[in-house]
């Protein structure tokens, strides 16, 4: 493990940052990432409003709203553009404003077309939405500098715009639905997505990672093959699989929970801006003391943090403590997801850096998806139950992960073994 981490480090030393960068990169880097990621967090709230308003049926909201969401995982195939571009700022621009494009056409047609084809033009989005985050993020490494320090302070950054997407999308969806139509705040987050795009633009140039030879950029399978066959980076993909399926119970349950706690239903938006507000206090907290040490052991430790605020929120016994644990589960997942961008930018080779990063999100993504549907289904049997499952998958998956890397470890130490 330590000599792959090392091993990076004078990889990156060769490439200092180009004048311009830092700072001021930066912070360019973080208007139009929360931006990108502001508009792709509330689309899916825009459109089932949108549908719903108008009197579509659950089931029709729920479809068109996962043509946002699912295309998610055509993105690793989309990525090698980016690894190939020799300007990644121009793919990625072209991305915001094809997605803002897509989603004016889908909200504008939706109830005058056939349905299918308002679903495609939001399929059309929703391909592009993985260059939004994981796409966005893969530019971080090279904007922020070689040392490590920084790079895990700018990671903090990072976390906290897709924090602000996350919560800024839907509460912008909620206002801008309740003040004028869901249709106006579509078209808004639209107008947010297409100000991304020169937002991006505007980023430091960064030179591609091919230097010339294209032959050295890896093909989506192949990058897939290489990372399960790394065992850093296929850590890295499971670890973040299951912590994201697991905490997509905790705003299920928030619902629930307020019927076992003998509390107002309305009152689980608390739970879920604990929850949000947590996510941005944990990100604020890795800006303010930068995470150290080897990314793979920092996921597993984090991770477990996860379980056991999963644990703490099954387990409270009021409404008030469970504010606080959602908090605390909050807090521990916006570290945990800071470290694994540290472990996609360490250990992800410079060739295929974009599709490792995407191929990551665009997974997360549909664990995420799968980990609502299935709480969904289990709070029937019991209230808690989501969150135990959700603790001990995680559990399960940071036990693999340990002895995975002990084996490999000792396999390295005694090679005759």
């Amino acid at each position: 493990m330590s000599q792959q981490h090392t091993a990076a480090t004078p990889r990156k030393a060769k490439a200092p940052p180009p004048p311009g960068q830092g700072r001021g990169g930066l912070a360019r880097y973080v208007i139009a990432a929360a931006l990108a990621r502001t508009a792709d967090g509330g689309a899916v709230v825009a459109v089932v409003l949108l549908v719903t308003s108008s009197g579509g049926s659950g089931t029709l909201a729920g479809v068109l709203g996962a043509c946002i969401t699912a295309p998610h995982l055509v993105g690793p195939f989309v990525a090698r553009s980016l690894d190939l571009a020799q300007d990644g700022r121009k793919v990625i621009a072209a991305a915001c404003l094809l997605y803002a494009t897509a989603l004016t056409a889908g909200v504008l047609t939706y109830g005058h077309v056939p349905a299918v084809l308002t679903g495609l033009l939001l399929a059309t989005a929703g391909t592009c939405g993985s260059l939004l985050t994981g796409g966005i993020s893969s530019r971080l490494p090279a904007i922020v500098g070689p040392r490590l320090r920084t790079q895990r302070r700018a990671q903090g950054w990072d976390v906290a715009t897709y924090g602000i997407g996350g919560t800024v999308g839907p509460s912008l969806v909620a206002a801008l639905s309740g003040w004028a139509t869901p249709t106006a705040a579509a078209l808004t987050l639209a107008a947010v997505a297409a100000t991304a795009a020169g937002g991006v633009l505007l980023l430091p140039f960064t030179a591609p990672s091919h230097t010339g030879d294209r032959t050295t950029i890896l093909k989506p399978g192949a990058t897939l093959a290489l990372i399960a066959r790394t065992g850093h980076l296929r850590r890295t993909v499971y670890l973040t699989m299951i912590v994201a399926l697991s905490v997509a119970a905790l705003p299920v349950t928030a619902v629930h929970t307020t019927k076992t706690l003998g509390v107002e239903p309305a009152t689980a938006a608390v739970l879920t801006a604990a929850y949000g507000l947590g996510n941005l206090t944990g990100s604020i907290a890795v800006m303010i003391f930068p995470l150290t040490g080897h990314p793979d052991r920092l996921m597993r430790r984090l991770a477990l943090g996860v379980a056991a605020g999963l644990l703490t929120a099954a387990a409270s016994p009021t409404f008030t403590a469970t504010i606080a644990a959602y908090a605390l589960t909050g807090i521990l997942n916006s570290c945990f997801f800071a470290s694994t961008l540290a472990a996609r930018t360490e250990y992800a080779p410079r060739g295929a850096r974009s599709q490792v990063f995407i191929w990551v999100a665009a997974l997360k993504i549909t664990s995420g998806s799968a980990g609502t549907a299935l709480a969904g289904s289990l709070t029937g049997a019991n209230v808690r139950l989501p969150l135990l499952v959700g603790l001990l998958a995680v559990s399960a998956a940071v036990a693999v992960a340990t002895v995975e890397a002990r084996f490999t470890k000792a396999a390295e130490k005694y090679p005759c073994l």
